[in-house]
């Protein structure tokens, strides 16, 4: 992978770049993964790549191989062991299940070790809170106060409306649906699971991410584009991760149609796939967020990073007969508006 980093970067891309690479991609891809194998193209290319994936996973946690990623220094693995553990929360038997017990017992040593080191006072409390409920899930002892440190704080810096503060101060930007809401709620089903939690808590954070994909699905334009607005815009689509794990979950309000999700997540795909020139001459993608804009990209940014990108792909978990892929084309909420057809209007809601 080649290593550009943005202007004025300020961390050890060497020692952090890959990991963000491999997690991030992990967390986006998994559920398609998670589909059962079949004799279809897609069907075989996803056997091929879970295959490889595996392998790679077995690799990175292996410190005699080339290809072993660091976990044990820096800050950021914190971030992006965060979101390999969320892959595995969302492809188990797929991605955790099959791995050697030699390789399972490397990655539960490499987890464990990120508690040398704290996580900002920020969304940051979840990669900790998610990680350690990972382990949870696994049978293995966890750190109960990551744990409630962040289910407790993102509770307390719930704003209204769907909205989180990222911190103590609210920012306008795409973290809630970067990691807060997705983070919040697959960590809590997964102590729901064991028991840790009261439903009511999961099903209160089930709504609010709901909520918020509302507000999502009404970003996309008539054109199907959307803001670039606030931090890490350079992580593209990955800013309609809520959006796509809510349909994936099939929680969508009941006012948002599945194939208006579809239609309106595939029109902004093309729009910045297809239209903007986001990859490099080996398909790498560039530091950007229409075609290499390395201005816009923030001081933590290198190429790495730009695969949070993937997690707006999570439907692609649900299979080809399900109704987000089978039901006709529809317009989505903006489309509908600007083309003066029945419209419903929207008000905030409690929760």
């Amino acid at each position: 992978m080649p290593v550009e980093k943005a202007p004025g970067y300020a961390l050890n891309a060497s020692k952090v770049t890959y990991l963000e690479a491999v997690g991030r991609t992990m967390a986006g891809v998994a559920p398609w993964l998670a589909l059962p194998d079949d004799n279809t193209a897609e069907g075989k290319m996803r056997k091929e790549l879970r295959t490889a994936l595996i392998k790679g996973i077995a690799n990175a946690v292996d410190p005699s191989n080339p290809d072993y990623l660091n976990f044990r220094t820096e800050s950021q693995p914190l971030v992006d062991a965060a979101f390999m553990a969320h892959g595995f929360l969302r492809a188990p038997k797929s991605l955790w299940d099959p791995l050697d017990e030699i390789t399972k017992k490397r990655v539960i040593e490499e987890f464990k070790a990120l508690r040398t080191r704290a996580a900002g006072f920020n969304n940051w409390l979840l990669f900790s809170g998610i990680t350690e409920t990972f382990l949870l899930s696994v049978g293995e002892e966890a750190d109960p106060v990551r744990i409630q440190l962040a289910q407790k704080k993102i509770a307390e810096w719930y704003v209204g409306d769907g909205w989180y503060s990222d911190g103590p101060h609210f920012s306008m930007d795409y973290y809630n649906s970067f990691v807060i809401h997705p983070m919040l709620v697959d960590m809590l089903k997964a102590l729901l699971d064991k028991k840790r939690i009261k439903a009511e808590e999961y099903d209160i954070a089930v709504k609010r991410m709901a909520r918020y994909a509302e507000w999502q699905e009404r970003m996309i334009s008539a054109e199907g584009t959307y803001a670039p607005f606030g931090r890490s815009i350079t992580y593209r689509t990955g800013a309609f991760q809520a959006l796509a794990q809510i349909a994936l979950m099939e929680k969508l309000p009941e006012n948002i149609s599945p194939a208006q999700v579809r239609c309106g997540l595939t029109a902004v795909m093309h729009n910045m796939y297809d239209k903007c020139n986001n990859f490099d001459n080996n398909a790498w993608l560039v530091l950007g967020f229409c075609g290499h804009q390395p201005e816009v990209a923030d001081y933590y940014t290198t190429t790495g990073s730009l695969y949070m990108a993937t997690l707006a792909f999570l439907p692609l978990g649900l299979p080809a007969n399900n109704k987000f892929w089978a039901d006709p084309y529809t317009d989505w909420t903006s489309k509908k508006a600007w083309s003066s057809k029945e419209l419903k209007k929207d008000y905030k809601v409690e929760y």
